[in-house]
């Protein structure tokens, strides 16, 4: 796994905050959610909004930012909690290993590529399987276990 994290400008902060602010309220948009995770050292609950992804039947989140705070959070906790705030149910969640990212990483960039374009280490909905090798570890993908 590499260390890439592409933080978010002050405009991507404000959005994030307006989308996070309508999923918290139950209105998704573009299959967002709010995910909340405990912080590794202060014990705080974070929360960030994210696209929730299924494929075959299992959902996964991705953290296409990188190595980012809330992806840290929840592979040190093992659980993070997802949905509106009068109905979040808490889930175990397990990091997708290197290898088995790649077709993952392709559902999503042609789902949400238009939203995180400039956040997938150069990877397009084109990109080759060998470029998407190249990149996945960079990216980490959880899956969602219930």
């Amino acid at each position: 796994m590499t260390i890439r994290y592409d933080r978010p400008n002050a405009t991507a902060r404000a959005t994030n905050a307006v989308i996070r602010w309508l999923a918290e309220a139950g209105i998704s948009l573009a299959g967002s959610q709010v995910l909340r995770v405990r912080g590794r050292t202060t014990g705080i609950t974070r929360a960030v909004v994210i696209n929730l992804m299924t494929v075959d039947g299992v959902d996964y989140v991705v953290s296409p930012r990188g190595n980012t705070q809330w992806a840290r959070n929840a592979r040190a906790a093992g659980q993070v909690s997802l949905g509106p705030r009068w109905r979040p149910r808490t889930v175990s969640v397990r990091e997708v290993p290197d290898d088995a990212k790649p077709p993952l990483l392709q559902h999503y960039l042609h789902r949400w590529f238009w939203e995180v374009k400039g956040h997938v280490g150069g990877l397009t909905p084109d990109s080759g399987p060998e470029q998407v090798r190249r990149v996945a570890p960079s990216i980490p993908v959880f899956e969602i276990l219930g």
